[in-house]
């Protein structure tokens, strides 16, 4: 039997523990999209204790605590710290096959020194133990990001933002990692949801003009676009209910706009137009800079009614939906591709069944510009688990190239998530070594170290221009 998480934790041969020992485990690392707060980094208070740093803001541990029959006053309720640290650690001591047994521990032992495994019995032994360390190490945001490892970060950022945290995080010189903001234009383009029409007013503002028009929208995201580029962004995101596509001629189009700043209901069909002729101007822009467009598909978002109600949004209450995106998606790639202005773009599913119609869309559409120009992005959210992870990665292996995959991000709001870089790397190497002691392979450590510190740290800092 092997030791619970000891060096070589999952890791099951030789060649698995040459290529993360001596290969990944040495990389930097490049979080090209998470949501982290700039804010945060900025005033970068201490910690107070261990809850706020482990169960802050993280609903994936929000998600299983619920599970378990946990009442919400010790999730995000008003009760202690301590007792809802000590409730988490009463579950998580049954969370058998679940990712965030090994997340946890992985952050216990790498910024707090703790090999213990959580019982209901020791927790409180670790609620001290861990608020020695922070109080002993001052631990705060930057603390943190510095003993990371950490190269590049980059956050979610909606184009009204001014930046001045980033400006100022960049001026203060206290984060080792360059931190950059990203392009995340989705209140400018759900026009089908009653925060549209109030959002242009914003926009119209931070752009500087008035905006009367689908084109107005499009220049004014085009003047944020070209102020987020100043302050070094080099990707946009966008998080898409599916792949819209739908052509229609300006008129038409215009009146959509003008109906839904007027409060009135906009159809499927409408909207899916608007987004089309959106994204296409943005995506044109973004080849024009050499940025980077992220497509987040398939999340099926804030459930709970209830709970949406009492909470709000990002609280645990998602799920994956199962559209149908394989003929839309291409068409709208397709659009950009035939006028030459498809720009470096990465895709990424929820949902798992739409693996291999994503690892097969890249190759319709790749190009000189960069190598995997279209990325099938890892494995997101729900898919941030072992299995996701190998899913995602052995459908790139089997259709596209997977030496050029850029590899991991952490999508999180927690300053302990790096760790999830760790996993991702022990998973991969182990991946890639099985395949080499099978004889699917050959042992050559020049071709495969390589692979493995290119997909670690090299493709993303090439591929995105850092």
């Amino acid at each position: 039997m092997k030791k619970f998480m000891d060096e070589d934790f999952m890791l099951k041969s030789e060649t698995s523990k040459k290529l993360y020992h001596n290969y990944a485990a040495k990389m930097p690392i490049i979080d090209y999209h998470c949501h982290l707060s700039p804010q945060m980094m900025l005033e970068d208070k201490r910690f107070l204790n261990i809850a706020q740093i482990l169960l802050g803001g993280d609903h994936y541990k929000w998600r299983y605590m619920r599970s378990c029959g946990v009442d919400e006053e010790y999730i995000t309720g008003s009760t202690s710290d301590k007792e809802k640290f000590i409730k988490f650690c009463e579950c998580l001591q049954y969370a058998v096959g679940n990712p965030l047994y090994h997340w946890t521990h992985l952050e216990l032992k790498r910024y707090f020194g703790i090999d213990e495994y959580i019982t209901a019995e020791n927790a409180e032994m670790i609620w001290e133990k861990a608020n020695r360390v922070i109080e002993e190490t001052g631990m705060s945001p930057s603390t943190l990001i510095n003993s990371s490892n950490v190269d590049v970060i980059c956050t979610t950022d909606d184009p009204v933002d001014t930046l001045e945290f980033h400006r100022q995080i960049k001026e203060k010189g206290h984060i080792n990692a360059k931190v950059y903001p990203a392009f995340r234009p989705d209140f400018a383009l759900n026009i089908e949801k009653a925060t549209f029409a109030p959002y242009i007013k914003k926009l119209e503002a931070a752009a500087g003009m008035e905006i009367k028009s689908v084109w107005d929208v499009s220049e004014a995201l085009n003047r944020r676009i070209d102020f987020f580029d100043s302050m070094g962004c080099r990707v946009s995101d966008h998080a898409l209910d599916g792949a819209p596509f739908k052509a229609v001629d300006d008129d038409e189009l215009n009146a959509v706009f003008c109906k839904a700043m007027s409060g009135e209901k906009i159809s499927k069909d409408e909207a899916d137009a608007y987004k089309t002729r959106i994204l296409y101007e943005l995506g044109k822009k973004y080849h024009s800079l050499g940025w980077a467009m992220q497509l987040h598909m398939g999340a099926l978002r804030n459930n709970n009614s209830k709970m949406f109600d009492k909470l709000g949004a990002d609280t645990g209450f998602d799920s994956i939906n199962d559209y149908a995106i394989a003929e839309t998606l291409s068409k709208l790639l397709d659009s950009l591709e035939k006028d030459g202005v498809l720009p470096k773009t990465i895709l990424y599913t929820l949902n798992p069944k739409d693996n291999y119609t994503l690892a097969t869309m890249l190759g319709n559409f790749q190009g000189t510009e960069a190598a995997g120009k279209i990325q099938f992005g890892s494995g997101w959210w729900f898919n941030d688990q072992r299995d996701g992870m190998l899913g995602q990665m052995k459908a790139l292996a089997n259709l596209g190239a997977l030496s050029k995959f850029v590899g991991m991000l952490t999508d999180s709001r927690s300053f302990l998530s790096y760790t999830r870089h760790e996993y991702f790397r022990r998973i991969m190497c182990d991946m890639i070594g099985t395949w080499v002691e099978d004889g699917e392979f050959p042992c050559d450590m020049n071709i495969l170290g390589k692979i493995v510190e290119d997909i670690s740290y090299n493709n993303a800092k090439t591929y995105f221009g850092f």
